[in-house]
């Protein structure tokens, strides 16, 4: 039975109704011919402008005096501008936002028989929030592919009516026409196949969704199409889509790079055969970006939360550590055991630092000097070092008489130069050879560090680029980040990097460092320490007695508030972290609050991350654990203590 003019009206209107963008379409007099429910819907506009035969002006009219197109000086230009724009029929596409600060899309198309086709498209949770590109693309799938069911409904019920009806055939390559055109202007590539996996439709987006690919694919199967190689990747969802499931399939383009999201919709109508599969196929790089970044983010995120306690308790426990070898090593001990208790020494401070680059897992890296005595630590440096150096590599450092301790922040330091050292060995290779690291104060203003050996020397090349992250003259055993990591340190330090050639043979880095001496230890005076724990209270406790300071202890903020009072203190020291509701920072601006003179610092074992460490910072000097005493006098030297404080 054909199809009456009503119906097809009807089947017309439905089909359009369903797409969610807006869609408008203008005859050559810049009168209304088709609209659907969203046009009228997204732009609130009355009945009377989305009637056919409604006259262009008087809805540009409409958007002007609403403030569609924001403010303007004069309207009736603004309408007069936009009318004999639209006269031109010229395509065109613009995003704008709207009075109500959503953002939209509008792309126009002339038509062929006169006139002109607009899409306008809702684009605001695309332009806030890439994540939801994932909802956007479902719904529009479900959408697009629910329309291109009911057209090839459509287009069978007409291929079926009489050759004889003309005006049927008329109506058919018109509606078949603008719905091309319609599936055109959308960002993802629209597709039907039969049951032998033949393309019978495809819109030309094919090859901007999956480049180098086609566009004209209409008789082809899916392997000639796409290739090998991505169809045996989908090749599974369309069997499963025959079958009658749909499937939605994220996969990796490997020519292209892109990831491609397709989703699979059996060509069923009511419980009869399934006749194909409609592919509709979008570009979802951006957004796989973007959601493996988040995951990314999260997993650091997660990573703090759950180093965080343990490095708290480690910190603690290096603190405790600390300072019994601090103890053992003024004991009048053999030689060996000496030595031992300086390893021990060397690798709790080793790790502090790894506990710092734990913390720092989520937060920004920074410096932690503490008082350095050179000549051990070039003794230590020596002990670490030469494990890595074979027998033929001698390894020669020669420290200069500093008059005392400087502050810097050893394990960094420590780092660089091992890291220079291996390069040296490296650089020499098999025949090895001799690697002098040096010491000296340059001027009274710098510390500088020499590392030199009797290798080849750095090429022209390295000369210039050696700093950069990533160069690298060991092919690829190399990581390229060695002396990039040393001039990072160097650089956040204040200090400079050179590298050079020594004379006839050898290359040399040179390092240097603001030169901070140690200030003259703090007269003794009375210490209120505060901290919870019992054993590193006693490690504290005796660190400040052997500097010559009487202690007094607390265990909690309300203890440390009864004696906060007492006349000749020196320095209160709280740990951030007490039992109880009140921590070392609140008990800090509740004695500062109250009008108390006496200095007030904190220690920690929370890593820089940490919010609460952060609030401390910004008000009062912390000390992070673990720390020793020649750390803990460091610290102190800092602070403004004097006799009248006292």
């Amino acid at each position: 039975m054909p199809l009456t003019d009503d119906a097809r009206t009807g089947l017309t209107r439905a089909g359009l109704n369903m797409i969610q963008q807006a869609l408008s379409i203008f005859d050559s007099d810049l009168k209304l011919a088709v609209s659907n429910q969203r046009f009228q819907s997204m732009f609130d506009f009355p009945d009377a402008l989305v009637t056919p035969g409604a006259d262009f002006e008087d809805v540009i009219r409409f958007q002007v005096m609403r403030g569609e197109y924001g403010p303007v000086d004069d309207p009736e230009e603004a309408i007069r501008v936009r009318v004999e724009a639209a006269r031109a029929f010229v395509p065109h596409y613009m995003e704008r936002q709207r009075a109500n600060g959503r953002w939209i899309s509008v792309e126009g198309a002339p038509l062929s028989q006169g006139g002109w086709v607009t899409v306008y498209t809702d684009i605001t949770e695309v332009k806030l929030q890439e994540g939801l590109l994932r909802a956007r693309s479902e719904e529009l799938s479900g959408e697009v592919l629910a329309h291109a069911e009911r057209l090839a409904q459509a287009n069978r019920q007409l291929g079926a009516s009489n050759a004889a009806l003309e005006d049927a055939k008329r109506e058919l390559t018109e509606m078949e026409a603008r719905t091309r055109l319609t599936t055109e202007m959308m960002p993802a590539h629209i597709a039907h196949v039969g049951r032998d996996l033949r393309y019978t439709y495809s819109n030309r987006r094919l090859s901007s969704v999956l480049p180098g690919r086609p566009s004209n694919i209409l008789g082809l199967t899916g392997r000639e199409a796409l290739g090998p190689a991505t169809f045996a990747k989908i090749e599974r969802n369309l069997r499963q889509a025959l079958a009658g499931e749909a499937t939605v399939l994220e996969f990796s383009d490997d020519d292209s790079g892109r990831r491609i999201r397709g989703a699979f919709t059996p060509d069923r109508i009511g419980d009869g055969p399934i006749n194909g599969v409609y592919i509709l196929s979008m570009d979802v790089t951006e957004e796989a970006q973007a959601r493996a970044a988040l995951t990314q983010t999260r997993k650091r995120e997660l990573a703090a939360q759950l180093t965080s306690g343990l490095a708290h308790d480690f910190a603690n426990l290096l603190t405790i550590i600390l300072g019994l070898q601090s103890r053992l090593e003024r004991m009048d001990l053999p030689a060996e055991a000496a030595d031992l208790v300086q390893a021990t020494l060397a690798a709790a401070r080793r790790g502090g630092v790894l506990l710092d680059r734990i913390g720092s897992i989520s937060g920004k890296r920074a410096l932690k000097p503490v008082a350095v005595d050179l000549a051990a630590f070039g003794a230590e440096l020596r002990t670490l070092a030469r494990a890595a150096l074979p027998d033929r590599v001698a390894l020669d450092i020669r420290v200069d008489d500093f008059g005392g301790p400087v502050l810097l922040d050893p394990g960094a330091l420590q780092d660089a130069l091992v890291n220079l050292i291996l390069n040296a060995r490296d650089a020499m290779g098999a025949g090895g050879g001799r690697i002098t690291v040096t010491a000296r104060s340059l001027r009274d203003t710098w510390a500088e560090f020499t590392v030199s050996d009797d290798g080849p020397g750095f090429s022209p090349e390295a000369l210039e680029r050696g700093l950069d992250p990533f160069f690298t003259t060991k092919g690829g055993e190399g990581s390229g980040l060695g002396l990039a990591m040393v001039y990072d340190h160097v650089n956040l330090a204040g200090g400079s990097v050179r590298l050079g050639n020594r004379v006839p043979r050898g290359a040399i880095v040179t390092l240097r460092l603001p030169l901070r001496r140690v200030s003259a230890q703090v007269a003794p005076g009375l210490v209120l320490l505060v901290e919870d724990s019992d054993d590193i209270r006693e490690s504290v406790r005796e660190m400040l007695r052997i500097m010559g300071h009487a202690v007094i202890e607390a265990t909690s903020a309300e203890e440390a508030e009864a004696l906060a009072t007492l006349p000749g203190l020196l320095l209160i020291l709280s740990d951030i972290n007490l039992k109880g509701a009140t921590t070392g920072v609140a008990l800090a601006e509740r004695l500062a609050g109250r009008g108390s003179t006496v200095p007030l610092a904190l220690m920690t074992s929370l890593p820089a991350s940490d919010p609460r460490r952060a609030r401390a910072e910004r008000q009062f000097p912390v000390l992070a654990k673990p720390f020793d005493a020649p750390a803990l006098a460091a610290f102190l030297s800092r602070l403004p203590l004097t006799e009248s404080a006292a």
